[in-house]
């Protein structure tokens, strides 16, 4: 007899260690509820992570879990499914240890369409080594490893994503928890690599990294909401929307009347089929833009998922297979 479980059940009552008022905290809160939601058991799920604050998470979960080494939280996560592909398989990474070290293994684990969700928790800052600049700082961050600011130009991790291949991203912020529920929720339905970036806080070495959006007053200005099918309309008394600027593909911000629906028919419309718009909506950046929350690539039907293609030879096979070669009267001459 199948037992319905509830959030309390994914909690295995190890004390939580991450610093009061972390972004954490609620990220673990909706992962808990969105495993109890899907009807998820303990014993067929398993979270696998990489080095820093997030990569603890699997000791908070009651499944199974593996805490790898630095950046190979993928590479290790891909063995799992691969050899376990019943299993539902979670990887927990950071900007840091996701888009630094490890962005190697997350562009492949990305590209070979590993059936599995990937949570990349991005505070913009190494938290757990004590505040250094990570690839999403942004330009002028002063921290302990650049205390001039930051040099460099912000990665994103959604355009990282896509330009990997990625036929699932979303991204969210802590905050948000239904919305975070509802979107790890579709990662695990999507079959194949289903990313999610986590706007975060860190409260020690970023605070207020996000405070435009996480404000209650000042995101209605500066997040867009995008929904399939749906017109990208924001602002406090929803009567700003995009478009793309006439004869090109540039954005613009465009004041329109609400109470005509006529005055939407040139606003785009998000489609999460639209890779392209996916890139546009990603790239979307504040202050002149709002920054986009949601799906913003869905891709369906799905290309087969690696664990899906014929099985490789077993070791046996290949032996024999070798010596089959070795015995063929062939021979090659190497000058």
């Amino acid at each position: 007899m199948n037992t319905v479980l509830d959030a309390k059940d994914f909690d295995p009552g190890q004390q939580v260690r991450w610093c009061p008022g972390c972004g954490d905290y609620a990220i673990l809160k909706a992962v808990r509820q969105a495993l109890a939601d899907a009807g998820a058991s303990p014993h067929s799920t398993a979270f696998v992570s990489g080095i820093g604050c997030a990569a603890r998470l699997p000791y908070y979960v009651n499944t199974y879990g593996i805490h790898t080494v630095h950046g190979r939280a993928p590479a290790v996560a891909t063995g799992l499914k691969m050899a376990r592909p019943e299993l539902d398989v979670w990887i927990i990474t950071g900007d840091g240890d996701g888009m630094s070290i490890g962005a190697g293994h997350l562009h492949h684990v990305l590209r070979r369409n590993i059936d599995l969700q990937i949570l990349l928790f991005n505070n913009r800052i190494y938290g757990l080594t004590k505040g250094q600049a990570s690839p999403t700082s942004p330009a002028g961050l002063r921290t302990a490893s650049t205390p001039l600011g930051a040099p460099d130009t912000a990665s994103s991790p959604c355009l990282f994503a896509l330009a990997s291949g990625a036929r699932f991203v979303a991204r969210e912020i802590d905050i948000n928890q239904a919305e975070l529920r509802s979107v790890f929720g579709a990662a695990r339905e999507f079959r194949g690599a289903a990313f999610v970036e986590i706007l975060q806080n860190c409260p020690i070495y970023n605070d207020g990294t996000y405070a435009s959006l996480s404000d209650r007053t000042a995101r209605r200005d500066t997040v867009l909401r995008v929904r399939h099918g749906e017109p990208l309309v924001f602002g406090a008394e929803r009567d700003r929307g995009i478009r793309l600027k006439p004869g090109g593909l540039t954005p613009e911000i465009v004041k329109f009347d609400p109470d005509d629906p006529k005055s939407t028919a040139d606003l785009l419309h998000h489609d999460e089929t639209n890779p392209l718009l996916g890139s546009l909506l990603a790239s979307l950046e504040g202050p002149e833009f709002p920054v986009a929350l949601g799906v913003l690539h869905r891709r369906e039907p799905n290309a087969a998922t690696a664990t899906e293609v014929p099985p490789l030879p077993s070791p046996a096979e290949r032996i024999e297979s070798i010596h089959d070669l070795l015995r063929e009267a062939r021979t090659w001459r190497i000058p």
